[in-house]
């Protein structure tokens, strides 16, 4: 868990200069608090609140109510488990993103899966920590997303960036393979899973049925010889059969 919680004792940053602060008054970060411990909660909040550049405007205790509280209060950030009841974290991101689309969202938990990792980046999430860090590091990594940069646990960077490195190994192997024909729809699907498009909004977009987006995905990861969605955007790429802008 993360260090300094138990007695919610965390240090504060630097303060800014009194003078400076009367002339620029700084908005604080509004955040929101999701997890389904009411303690772990009541904790982090305590310790954010002691940051002055920092106001917990709001908690919830499962994605489903983390969605309802976003709508209404629109935070700038929202600091989230990932496995919760009801409505799981990584759920409940993407339909954060909807409903506000401003918030940025950081995945705050104690699963270090490869998968959870993927799926959250996927569904729009901008940090992925682990709970094991300490107050001060929540605190500075809220700061850094506010800002507009990524954040996530170093273990978990590394992890992402293995894969990555797999992936194109796996592409690059395939090379000297002339790249198999895609037809017009499955290059529409592709580019549309390009954009981390789920297979819902996909079949909105082009007005089909979701079972006709899973067929095409299946029949592009069989044609390519792939494993995931991921692994077909960075192929198609490399590839030059499909250009992201």
């Amino acid at each position: 868990m993360i260090s300094g919680l138990p007695g919610f004792a965390a240090s504060r940053g630097p303060d800014l200069e009194e003078e400076f602060e009367e002339d620029h008054p700084v908005e604080p970060i509004r955040v929101l608090v999701v997890d389904d411990h009411a303690l772990f909660r009541r904790g982090l909040e305590i310790v954010l609140e002691a940051e002055e550049d920092i106001e917990v405007i709001g908690e919830a205790g499962d994605g489903a109510e983390a969605v309802e509280k976003a709508a209404d209060l629109l935070p700038d950030i929202v600091l989230m488990d990932v496995r919760m009841p009801k409505r799981g974290g990584i759920e409940a991101c993407t339909a954060i993103k909807e409903v506000a689309p401003s918030a940025k969202i950081i995945m705050l938990t104690i699963s270090d899966e490869e998968a959870d990792l993927y799926e959250a980046i996927k569904a729009g999430a901008t940090g992925y920590l682990l709970k094991e860090i300490s107050t001060d590091e929540v605190a500075t990594a809220i700061r850094a997303v506010a800002d507009g940069q990524s954040q996530i646990s170093p273990s978990m960077a590394s992890k992402l960036l293995t894969e990555f490195k797999s992936m194109i190994q796996r592409t690059d192997e395939r090379r000297l393979v002339p790249a198999p024909r895609l037809t017009d729809r499955e290059l529409e699907v592709l580019k549309l899973v390009a954009t981390g498009m789920n297979n819902r909004d996909i079949a909105k977009e082009l007005f089909i049925s979701e079972n006709t987006v899973k067929n095409h995905v299946r029949n592009i990861l069989e044609k390519l010889q792939l494993h995931s969605r991921m692994e077909a955007v960075v192929y198609a790429m490399r590839e030059k059969i499909l250009e992201i802008r």
